[in-house]
């Protein structure tokens, strides 16, 4: 007996993020701690952190998305309202 997720064109993903960020992450992670063991710098490893962060996903909309909708709506894009008396 097989089971299919109901989407099988659906993006493969693990936990909260998809597998192509997993790898990122942990390539990241990987070069963040020689950095900081090293060189001690920790910037690499901030940046890895916020990048993961960015990346959550929930309902295939992860929150750098949901960042660029809020610009896009309250800042970048003009907003159109038209008002009208009575009808």
């Amino acid at each position: 007996m097989y089971i299919y997720p109901d989407n099988l064109r659906a993006k493969p993903m693990l936990w909260l993020w998809e597998l192509r960020d997993i790898g990122i992450l942990g390539v990241g992670l990987i070069l963040s701690v020689l950095a900081l063991t090293q060189i001690h710098f920790a910037g690499l490893l901030m940046a890895t952190a916020v990048f993961a962060f960015l990346t959550i996903r929930f309902e295939d909309t992860s929150i750098l998305d949901f960042i660029r909708y809020a610009v896009a709506f309250l800042i970048t894009r003009q907003q159109y309202f038209e008002w009208r008396l009575g009808q």
